[in-house]
């Protein structure tokens, strides 16, 4: 790197190795530069790439040999754990309802708290393997904010809605019911819809907002919380989640939702999404790729390996 740098600059190699140690030296430094090279400090790699990927002129994605390789296992990672999550709505759900003796609020608190509590725990288990999204809001204002390629959103998105799926059919099977039995729980009403929109923004500017301010080590027991909170804040029990839409028709429960009233849920996350990016556009101005990268649960294993494109 120094003789690289040496010739660079036309200097020795000496006065190459002093300029890379410097905190300040950096490629491009001037405006009229970046045309062609974008301006990035020398440091060691790992600052070295973070300097790419945290300057706002120009839009960089962070491509990691590792992530390549990786792939198949992020979304194995990220269909089960999406799974896992639904089945415990479900299956929370269920025994809530059998145990209550027909007061729905406790079915209610007894769902809540045990999804709250789940979430916690499969995010810390599968956030160093996919990110921990679990749902596809989370996954493509990721990929807005260039903390994952589009090609990566869309394949979490097919992994969390077959996860989903497969998770209420073990729900169902877990209490001796059909493995599909759809849903005729109808929800599909205006109220129920606007609800789903402040729910998910609420849960994206939660998320990106701890990985704007850098502590994404929070984001389990906040996520978990929020979660939590917004069963008994929202009239629609806070979905806020599309493949979990999905997967819930498949389960004629307590946690149901019929198949008709799912494009107006679906609809209305979406909105939800994009009202939280704007959201965090205009409240964490700046946020960088790295940051978005460490959403949910930073991968410090991963973090400055691989390669800027």
């Amino acid at each position: 790197l120094a003789a690289s740098v040496a010739n660079h600059n036309g200097a020795t190699i000496d006065t190459a190795i002093v300029q890379i140690g410097h905190a300040r030296a950096a490629l491009a430094n001037s405006k009229k530069q970046q045309d062609a090279q974008l301006r990035h400090r020398l440091l060691d790699w790992s600052g070295h790439v973070a300097s790419w990927l945290d300057q706002p002129d120009l839009p960089v994605h962070l491509l990691r040999y590792e992530d390549m390789r990786r792939d198949p296992v992020r979304l194995f990672g990220e269909a089960l754990g999406t799974g896992l999550l639904l089945a415990i709505v479900i299956g929370s759900g269920i025994m809530g309802e059998r145990l209550s003796g027909g007061n729905v609020a406790i079915a209610l608190l007894a769902s809540s708290l045990a999804t709250g509590a789940a979430l916690v725990a499969l995010i810390l288990a599968f956030g160093p393997i996919s990110g921990a999204h679990f749902n596809p809001v989370v996954s493509f204002v990721d990929a807005a904010f260039r903390g994952i390629s589009w090609r990566t959103a869309w394949g979490y998105l097919a992994a969390q809605v077959s996860g989903c799926v497969s998770g209420a059919l073990v729900a169902n099977l877990i209490f001796s019911r059909a493995a599909v039995s759809m849903s005729t729980d109808h929800r599909a009403t205006l109220a129920h819809g606007f609800s789903e929109v402040v729910a998910t923004a609420g849960l994206v500017l939660v998320i990106f907002a701890l990985a704007r301010t850098g502590r994404s080590s929070l984001a389990p027991a906040a996520v978990g919380a929020y979660i939590a909170g917004a069963y008994f804040f929202t009239s629609s029990t806070s979905f806020a989640n599309p493949a979990i839409v999905v997967g819930r028709m498949f389960s004629n429960t307590f946690a149901g939702i019929a198949p008709a009233s799912t494009p107006l849920f679906v609809g209305a996350e979406v909105v939800g999404g994009v009202v939280g990016f704007g959201l965090i556009k205009l409240l964490y101005p700046g946020i960088t790729a790295r940051a978005a990268s460490t959403v949910t649960v930073a991968h410090e294993a991963l973090e400055g390996e691989g390669l800027a494109s």
